[in-house]
């Protein structure tokens, strides 16, 4: 290479100088090519989604901005047949709801069912998933298929069923129980007992999430390299050890997001236990949701509903934040 070479910053290949073309690597690493972004095209993302934020502030944003002016007043059925402004009391209706005993019951009681549903959806989806990595195709699609049509089964029908499989009169599982030598649960009614009501409305609810989870984790687990679980067997690893050490890490951040997912909706169950219970659940069959909607059409204090909602929002905060993060995670390792 001649002095002339190092000075005109060509690159010498073969013998012979050899100038990049523009649109390379070398051109863009010096900055003067087509390798920095274009800032002109950078607000077109934030365009093309305009019009859905705009439906979504539309549609969310309003609701939400009016319960949280509504949890500062005191509204009643008389401000709404009146049509007069119901006075503002400030953080009154907040106080009277953290200093309730019975709020709290609802809570503890909430975040008890929420912990049952997700660890009995999450379980039994995962297995699911496993089930289907194991099966033919054809019983692979037949099992799709029946996920699909009970995820698109209503909840009006869904609780129907479970209504009838656990009538005192003629549920089918009393009549299989009382087949068992010994077991004699004619005319027994299951929602005397609030424990084993619940556990039947957690059962209404992990049947209807089961299929969007099992779905989700078996997209997931076709992602999973065949030759690193080739790999774990020929270290000497087997059937749990190949799931915990190779499997689960690759299907983490679908199974982190479902489960997420999970959480949040089964915060908000509310039509499966009015339902289930004619319309007017007992007091021991209160979840938050239910407790919200109690407060403000059966009670008729209407701001100390809107309360509890905005109490139940901050609630489910922490947990979308949580959701939020992991996709950014998720994105990063992308």
């Amino acid at each position: 290479m001649s002095a002339a070479d190092t000075h005109t910053g060509e690159q010498v290949v073969g013998g012979h100088p050899f100038n990049p073309p523009p649109d390379s690597p070398g051109s863009a690493a010096k900055g003067t090519g087509r390798g920095r972004p274009d800032r002109r095209r950078r607000p077109l993302p934030y365009l093309l989604i305009t019009p859905a934020m705009l439906i979504i502030i539309g549609v969310l944003g309003y609701p939400l901005v009016d319960t949280l002016v509504l949890s500062f007043q005191d509204e009643r059925r008389n401000n709404l047949w009146m049509g007069t402004a119901p006075p503002w009391v400030g953080l009154d209706q907040y106080t009277a709801v953290l200093s309730d005993g019975e709020f709290w019951s609802v809570v503890i009681r909430t975040v008890v069912f929420v912990i049952v549903c997700v660890v009995g959806t999450m379980s039994f989806g995962l297995l699911i998933a496993l089930l289907m990595m194991r099966v033919s195709a054809w019983v692979r699609v037949i099992m799709s298929s029946v996920m699909i049509a009970v995820w698109a089964m209503p909840i009006l029908v869904a609780t129907s069923v479970f209504k009838f499989m656990f009538d005192s009169d003629y549920g089918l599982v009393n009549q299989l129980l009382t087949r068992l030598p010994g077991v004699d649960y004619t005319r027994h009614n299951w929602f005397l007992n609030p424990t084993t009501g619940m556990a039947i409305i957690a059962l209404l609810v992990i049947w209807g999430a089961l299929p969007f989870i099992a779905i989700s984790l078996h997209a997931a687990l076709t992602q999973v390299p065949k030759e690193l679980e080739e790999a774990a067997r020929i270290d000497g690893a087997r059937g749990f050890g190949i799931f915990r050490f190779v499997t689960f890490p690759v299907i983490k951040p679908v199974f982190v997001m479902t489960s997420t997912l999970s959480v949040i909706w089964d915060f908000g169950v509310l039509g499966q236990v009015l339902l289930m219970r004619n319309g007017q659940p007992e007091q021991d069959y209160q979840l938050l949701g239910l407790y919200s909607y109690t407060q403000a059409f059966t009670v008729n204090s209407f701001s100390r509903g809107a309360a509890i909602s905005v109490i139940t929002v901050l609630l489910l905060a922490g947990v979308a934040v949580y959701y939020l993060r992991q996709l950014m995670k998720i994105g990063e390792v992308e």
